[in-house]
This record gives structure tokens, sequence and C-alpha cells, in this order.
């Protein structure tokens, strides 16, 4: 590999050691993730400052893995101030070396016991039970916590786990969770005790220790934004920007059809039909449904497409604005541009969450007259039971039901 010396301007010195071939290839894979020139020529540095250290410590190309890199980045930060994303630079440039053919993978250091039966675990989820990757992603969180409450980093020894084991991490965590995440992390672990127990890892399905957290059905009520708060968050969107441009596409989704933040977190490009004027949604459990998508909604993502969208070969229409630019890795993404949009617009609201705009869709339609049939079918729930929540907030028909108050008014 050729070395230009484009980076010279940003390197203390003349840079040496096993990575000096693989600078310009580095930087250049930057250039391509969107980074600018002048953060790609920071990281070169970087790069040619841990090659020096690797000659110091006569490690060569072959020999590099991921510990090495960390070790690399304590001794420079005993040195001088850490600096937000070096630790990810330098995993790009392993990865790099791998493409390269500097290094092999084998040569990185083993997952811990913990990380292997997760990747095991997730297999399962994946290929067996099916499960969305939203979904996917909180039950594996919710099982290394209790597997690292109960095994630290050390051997597992799954067999020894009893049931009051399972009773006390239930209770320490729904201690400090809402309902709804206490029941998900109850659902996630009685899974992994089923697939733990299918495993031959334990002789008892412990699945049936795990505790119910109490979440009664129909016990509160849809928490909506209103109707002119979503214009005041619409509003507040510079759609000049390439930011802008794709927050108002995100929030005219979540306000118009209702999407679940998951579920434009995933969108692909292919997943519009232009021609019909449909998007075909990915819902809960890998379900499709094509749903027609509205002019104003459809103008706005074609749009930030052609304006605003930075260049990639990513195959999700919603791109991160800095650099890496891929992807969005999660729904998480989404509920930070709603935050921001809420931030903008001067706009208190108890929740936080995408989801109030789902409800907010639905009390209009109810106000429209629409049916509950008609709002499950919009809102893709697989349930009546789902739907009936709303029947809370449609005042007209309950006024039409409600007995007279006893004895009169006074």
């Amino acid at each position: 590999m050729t070395q230009s010396h484009e980076y010279s301007w940003s390197l203390r010195r003349t840079p040496n050691g096993p990575l000096v071939s693989y600078i310009d290839a580095f930087v250049g894979l930057l250039r391509t993730q969107g980074y600018a020139p002048t953060s790609a020529h920071l990281y070169a540095r970087l790069v040619a400052d841990f090659s020096g250290w690797l000659s110091e410590k006569n490690i060569t190309t072959e020999q590099i893995t991921l510990e090495h890199t960390e070790r690399y980045l304590r001794y420079r930060a005993s040195r001088q101030r850490p600096t937000r994303g070096d630790g990810a630079a330098l995993r790009r440039l392993v990865h790099l070396l791998r493409e390269e053919g500097g290094i092999a993978v084998a040569t990185d250091s083993p997952a811990t016991p913990v990380q292997q039966l997760l990747d095991d675990y997730a297999v399962y989820l994946r290929q067996e039970r099916a499960l969305a990757p939203p979904t996917l992603v909180y039950y594996l969180r919710f099982v290394r916590c209790f597997l690292t409450e109960s095994f630290g980093t050390g051997r597992l020894r799954l067999s020894l786990l009893r049931a009051a084991e399972v009773v006390l991490f239930v209770r320490r965590q729904v201690s400090r969770l809402s309902p709804k995440v206490a029941k998900l992390v109850t659902t996630a672990l009685r899974s992994f005790l089923q697939y733990a127990h299918y495993r031959g890892y334990i002789s008892t399905d412990l699945a049936a220790a795990v505790p119910t957290v109490a979440n009664w059905s129909m016990a509160s009520i849809p928490r909506a934004i209103e109707p002119d708060h979503v214009q005041r968050v619409l509003a507040h969107c510079n759609r000049h920007s390439a930011v802008g441009c794709r927050d108002y596409a995100i929030l005219l989704l979540l306000a118009r059809l209702g999407l679940r933040a998951s579920e434009i977190a995933f969108l692909r490009l292919e997943d519009f039909d232009w021609d019909t004027g449909c998007v075909n949604v990915r819902g809960k459990g890998g379900s499709r449904v094509a749903l027609p998508l509205p002019i104003e909604v459809g103008e706005a993502i074609a749009s930030y497409l052609q304006t605003g969208r930075p260049a990639s070969t990513s195959r999700f229409v919603f791109l991160r604005a800095r650099a890496p630019i891929r992807g969005f890795n999660s729904q998480i993404a989404v509920l930070s541009v709603v935050r921001h949009a809420l931030a903008r617009a001067g706009i208190d609201t108890p929740r936080k969450g995408a989801h109030q705009f789902r409800h907010a869709l639905a009390c209009e339609m109810l106000r429209q007259g629409a049916s509950l049939p008609e709002i499950g079918q919009i809102l893709r729930h697989r349930s009546s039971q789902t739907t009936a929540i709303y029947a809370k907030v449609d005042l007209a028909s309950l006024r039409s039901v409600a007995l007279p108050w006893p004895g009169g008014m006074q």
C-alpha cells in the first residue's frame, strides 16, 4: 500500500511503526463514512501515535488485537486529555486491518462466557422465535444484567441457579422500573430460563419461578400530545437544513400514520412504492402491512431523500447526521428526535416519547367519527382489546351512556 503524505500536516513527526502504510487507507475509510477532513486528519494522528506505541512494544501488525487498542488508550489518557471517539476510531482501524489481510479475526480476545451464551441465545430468538430487532435488544439487555449479577464475568454455572435467586433479581429490578418495562423484564427472563432448560443447562424449568408483575389491563388512559402541540412541533422544524428535513419527515410519520419508533428507525428505501403511494411497514412479530402514504408525508420524505439525506450505501431511509454516516441502530434515535423537537417548540409534556403521537392520531380519528375497529386497523393492533382503551377518551360516547348524578345537579 503506497503512502501519500496527504495527512502529514496533522502529524507531530514522521510516523513509524507497523501501521504507517495503512494510514492513507484509514483516512479514506473515514472520508467515505462522512467524516470531515479535519476529523479524519486528527484520527490519522491518533493512528500514527498508536503505531509508534506498537513499535515500542515490539508488536507486529499480525499480533494486534482489540486489547492492544484498549491498553494504548489507557496509556494515552495518562499523558493527554482523552478525545471522544478515539476508541471507536481504533476499532474501525482493526476492522480495516482485517479487510486488508493484516490480522485475522481469531486474534481478538475471546468472548466472555456471558457473551458467548448471549450470542447463542440471540440466534435462537431470531431464528426460532422471530423476535423483532427492538424486542431482541431489550431481551438481551435484561438477560445480560441477570447473568452478570448472578455470575459476574467468570464461569457460568447455570445448574446452580435456584428459584430464590430468580425472585430476588426480579424484585430488585421492578422496584425501580415502570410496570410496563418491569413486565418486559419478567417476559425476557422467562424466555431465557425456558431456553436454558431446553438446552439442558438447567435441570429444572425455573421459568415458573419468575414472579408476575401486576399490570392491569385498561388501568390507565392514553397519554396523547395535544393537536395544537403537534402543529407547533412540526412548525419548529428547520426544513431548510438536512437535519430539520429529516426530523420533519420522521415527525410526520409519527403524527399522520401513527408508526412506532422502531418501525420508523428500520424503514428501508425499498419499503416505499411510489407508483401506488404506499409504504410497507414492518410491524411486530415480523408482520408487514401496506399503508397509504398521505401526500404531505410522501413529499416530506421525498424532500429528505433528494436534498437532506447524506450520500451513503445504506438502504435505511433515515441516517445519522454525524459521522459515521449509517442507519439508526435502534428506536432510541427516533425518541431523541422527538425529545429535541419538543424542546425546540417549548412544549413540556409529562411524557417525552414517540408513542404520544400515535395516541394523538387515534384520539383525533375518534373526534372525526372513526370507529374503534377502524382505528385498530390503522394502528395495526393485533387484538381489539388493545384498541378498546381509546373508548376512555371518547367523551361524546361516554356522555351518552353516563347515568345522571343521584339527586340531580346542586
